[in-house]
């Protein structure tokens, strides 16, 4: 074998090694653990709907607090301990993330989430926050919630730890997930619910809207309709996904590219009706239903 030849064989042979070594790094890197998501019942599924149009390739394991909704009416304390358990349930089946798919655990749980388990936890409050923080031209921001997420003043203190020059109007909004649940998405009856929730905040002038429910994006083209002017809405499921998406890259968590991500689904206790509306209403195919005993 002549030296030339020798040597364009030892080129080829350390090219090719090279390729091998970034393909088994490749692999390496990919991560199948599913990305666990709950809520306190079923609107936490608008987060699953976001997380599957922006990573298809991810397996999603969703679990809803059916058997103890609501959790609004309940103390920081017993939401803390419900979230935890919820959190260990999804840990056993090999979570590779946590996301807190409800702004009422958002609110109150966090901290203690984030000591309790080792691995990435993200919420739906803070990235809301910094998305309409980014969009807000006067800087006069408003939030509709429930009445527990407004009084819990979380998303005003998400907001102002970023800006504390930004004007924040809060307004609770107790009829919206009933109506929502019961399927009334394009009631006249709702609409005039929202115009109702609405008008203080249009009074004020605000130029940003933040739904601080997980509800509420279900609603996204009825209050789009309704608003005479250009106000920006956030969706705080939309900006929750993209959040749990940077944090994959950073973490080098990503599944890989071509894998297709399957959705598993959930519950504490046997689902009422709105389980079929929101199944209708974002169109998310999940199959059966599983239910899973409290610890």
């Amino acid at each position: 074998m002549g030296q030339s030849v020798r040597a364009g064989l030892a080129v080829y042979e350390k090219r090719l090694a090279a390729t091998l070594e970034r393909d088994d790094s490749s692999r390496c890197m990919s991560d199948e653990r599913p990305i666990g998501v709950f809520d306190s019942g079923i609107g936490g599924l608008t987060v699953v709907k976001a997380l599957r149009d922006l990573l298809p390739n991810e397996n999603v394991s969703y679990l809803g607090d059916t058997a103890r909704v609501p959790y609004g009416p309940k103390s920081p304390e017993t939401v803390q301990r419900y979230a935890v358990e919820l959190a260990g349930m999804l840990i056993k089946q090999n979570a590779k993330a946590l996301v807190v798919a409800c702004n009422t655990v958002s609110s109150v749980a966090l901290p203690t989430l984030t000591k309790s388990f080792p691995v990435p936890i993200i919420g739906v409050i803070e990235p809301g926050a910094k998305a309409a923080l980014a969009v807000t031209r006067t800087k006069h921001i408003g939030v509709i919630g429930t009445r527990a997420t407004i009084r819990s003043g979380a998303y005003e203190k998400a907001l102002r730890a970023v800006d504390g020059n930004v004007q924040v109007s809060s307004q609770a909004c107790p009829l919206l997930v009933p109506l929502i649940e019961e399927g009334l998405l394009y009631d006249p009856v709702t609409e005039q619910m929202i115009l109702r929730y609405l008008e203080p905040l249009l009074g004020e002038e605000v130029d940003t809207l933040v739904l601080g429910c997980t509800h509420y994006p279900l609603l996204t083209g009825a209050i789009a309709r309704l608003l005479k002017r250009q106000i920006m809405i956030v969706d705080s499921a939309q900006n929750c996904a993209r959040a749990v998406e940077e944090m994959l890259d950073q973490q080098s968590l990503r599944a890989a590219p071509l894998n297709n991500g399957k959705l598993q689904v959930a519950l504490t206790d046997t689902p009422d009706t709105f389980l079929n509306v929101a199944r209708e209403a974002l169109q998310l195919n999940f199959g059966q239903i599983e239910l899973r005993p409290l610890p």
